[in-house]
Order: C-alpha cells, then sequence, then structure tokens
C-alpha cells in the first residue's frame, strides 16, 4: 500500500503543478475584443502600479487603451473636419449670393441711369432681358420739345432731324432717278 500513495500523491502534485501553470497574458486584440475585460484589466492594474507596470496583461491592456483613444480622436477629427467643410460651404454660398445681389443692385443703378440719361432726348431705355418692346408708347417719358421755329445751336443736345421731301407716288420716283441717271456718265 505504501507504493500505492506514493504513487497516488505523485499524481496528485503533478495534477496540483499542471493546474497551477500561469495563463499567458492577454493580447492586445482580445481587449479590444472584449471591452469589459479591459476595463477590468485597467482597473486591476490601476490598483497596483508599482507591480503591473512591467506585466504583460497590463502592458497590453495600456495599449489597447491608446488605440481606442486613437480611433476616438480620428473620428472626432473627421467629424470636426465635416462640420468644418460644411460651414464653408455654407459661407461660400453667403459669399455668392451677396456678390449675386451686388452685380444685380449695380445693373439695376446702371440701368436706371442710363434711362434717366436717354430721358432727356425723349428716347425709350433699351428693353431688359425680362421686357418685351412691343411698341407701347404709353410710358411716361419725358421729351424733349424743340420748336420748328427757334434755330437748333450747333452742339446743342436736343436731336435733330433732317427732313427731305420723299417723292409719293411711283413715277416721282422713276423721274428722279432717270434725272440722277442722266447726269452720270455711263
Amino acid at each position: 500500500m505504501p507504493t500505492r500513495h506514493l504513487v497516488i500523491l505523485l499524481f496528485g502534485g503533478a495534477f496540483l503543478v499542471g493546474c497551477s501553470k500561469e495563463l499567458p497574458p492577454r493580447s492586445v486584440q482580445e481587449f479590444l475584443d472584449d471591452p469589459i475585460l479591459l476595463e477590468a484589466s485597467v482597473v486591476r492594474c490601476a490598483q497596483n502600479r508599482s507591480e503591473s507596470r512591467y506585466n504583460a496583461e497590463c502592458v497590453n491592456a495600456r495599449q489597447a487603451v491608446a488605440i481606442i483613444e486613437a480611433r476616438e480622436e480620428r473620428e472626432r477629427a473627421d467629424l470636426l473636419e465635416a462640420q468644418s467643410e460644411r460651414k464653408r460651404q455654407a459661407l461660400r454660398r453667403t459669399q455668392e449670393a451677396a456678390a449675386e445681389a451686388r452685380r444685380r443692385a449695380e445693373s439695376a443703378e446702371r440701368r436706371r441711369r442710363e434711362a434717366e440719361y436717354l430721358a432727356q432726348f425723349g428716347e425709350l431705355p433699351p428693353p431688359t432681358d425680362g421686357e418685351s418692346d412691343q411698341g407701347d408708347s404709353s410710358h411716361n417719358v419725358p421729351g424733349a420739345v424743340v420748336s420748328d421755329e427757334a434755330p437748333v445751336e450747333a452742339g446743342a443736345n436736343a436731336p435733330q432731324v433732317e427732313t427731305q421731301p420723299s417723292p409719293s407716288d411711283l413715277s416721282e420716283i422713276r423721274e428722279a432717278l432717270r434725272q440722277a441717271g442722266e447726269g452720270s456718265p455711263d
């Protein structure tokens, strides 16, 4: 029996030695995959920093925390960049709209001054893109009045119309052409 006890003791001791093997440290990927395990390891490592400073599992846990923080920082930077881009686009649209409004106001002012200038001479301003010129003379355009009796000075701003008698019938036109043809040598 003593050998039997000795054999049992040896197997029991071997079993205990086999069971007392330390588990390999968890890898960084295991910590990244299981946030609860990561949190527990970080808390355990933070309780006794001097002993766990070089512990492989604590080093892996700290590295996993650093990776997670870098990912979150990158996501936050991407979010801020997207917000910034939206703000730049909105500012660009606002500036373009302001430039377009300024351009339209300048164009309207230029047309107003041109119409005011042309109104001095009794002329209608040229139609704009949106208007149609239907020959409607019902516009309230002031006109220049030049009397036929008063002589027009040279260089005056009033329009001058030279009138020539026009032939009223076909025979007068033929006669005028025949006379013009006789006067020129062929």
